[in-house]
């Protein structure tokens, strides 16, 4: 996943005429290469020690996604991968603008990647009772139950603007603010009334110098489940107000990513821009009676693309909120 996506987004770049060790790799993953575990203990015990995998290791480890793609380009810069659950990949593409911001990088390579749909990592959340029972993805609705399991990848190449617009970039959006921060409250669950994530989505917009006002998307977490939607909704209110902001959810389409859910998110982010669209919350047909949130539904909707803030919270309390807003020359 991690390596055909970094192709696909270093060929739309085109090459990155600088040093290499000032090209960076920053990569966000949630579990590591769980499905070569998993499948190195069934070796283990149906064939014995003698014939697990020299490669289980390399393979396994959290940080093979992104290692892999500053090998396979020669990258020589800050190569680091962030695992903070479901906020992984969005806090990835935060510190990767930082590394620019800072003057340690020119360019950084950046995003998250997941395959982690294994019958092990399933039945765990199913006996959580954090999937679905009905089978369904369906964000901030009033029959949600739980998240459906999905994989996947995204990459972005982030470069220094200057340096981009000279070298005749197609530049597709800029980021222009970050967040981080904890709930210190419970493993899985939110804090309540989403306080932790009100604090985030606040401390991403000082970062990017803008108010609440001038946010004209938010590309929610939403993952489907009870708690989770309702705190994000919380905290999309104290910040923004009731109804003042479309809210959209893609995890009815992609399903919960986990680590790579902020990647595939402020990818749906730039095909909203670049379209002027902002796609309906798939699955979701009434929304939950207690949310006073503007959850797109039903059809695609019309916008003139502003900046966007992209939300994600992950098991441990961990938020991350990136803003992403069009390139203007």
């Amino acid at each position: 996943f991690a390596l055909a996506a970094a192709g696909e987004a270093i060929a739309q770049s085109g090459t990155l005429p600088y040093d290499p060790s000032r090209i960076g790799t920053i990569f966000g993953t949630g579990i590591g290469g769980l499905r070569t575990l998993e499948e190195q203990v069934i070796v283990r015990v149906e064939k014995g020690e003698r014939r697990v995998s020299p490669f289980l290791v390399p393979m396994m480890m959290s940080n093979a996604s992104g290692a892999a793609i500053s090998m396979r380009y020669g990258f020589q810069g800050p190569a680091e991968t962030v695992c903070t659950a479901c906020a992984a990949s969005t806090h990835a593409i935060g510190n990767a603008a930082r590394l620019i911001a800072w003057g340690r990088c020119d360019a950084v390579v950046t995003g998250g990647s997941e395959s982690a749909a294994t019958i092990t990592a399933l039945a765990g959340f199913a006996n959580m009772t954090a999937l679905s029972s009905t089978l369904v993805s369906k964000p901030f609705d009033a029959t949600r139950d739980g998240f459906i399991m999905g994989e996947g990848a995204a990459v972005f190449v982030l470069e220094r603007l200057d340096m981009a617009v000279a070298r005749g970039a197609h530049i597709v959006a800029e980021i222009v603010g970050a967040a981080s921060n904890a709930d210190a409250h419970h493993i899985t669950a939110p804090s309540p009334g989403g306080v932790g994530a009100t604090r985030c989505m606040q401390l991403a917009l000082e970062d990017a110098g803008l108010q609440s006002s001038d946010i004209k998307q938010i590309n929610a977490h939403g993952t489907s489940t009870p708690l989770n939607d309702s705190a994000e909704a919380q905290a999309i209110t104290a910040v923004f107000g009731d109804r003042s902001v479309p809210v959209v959810s893609i995890k009815g389409v992609t399903g919960h990513p986990l680590g790579a859910a902020g990647a595939l998110e402020a990818a749906a982010v730039l095909l909203s821009i670049e379209k002027s669209l902002i796609p309906p919350t798939a699955g979701t047909t009434v929304i939950d009676p207690e949310m006073s949130i503007d959850v797109v539904i039903g059809e695609p909707r019309e916008w003139t693309p502003g900046p966007t803030i992209s939300n994600n919270f992950g098991f441990g309390g961990h938020n991350g909120s990136v803003i992403i807003a069009p390139y203007k020359q």
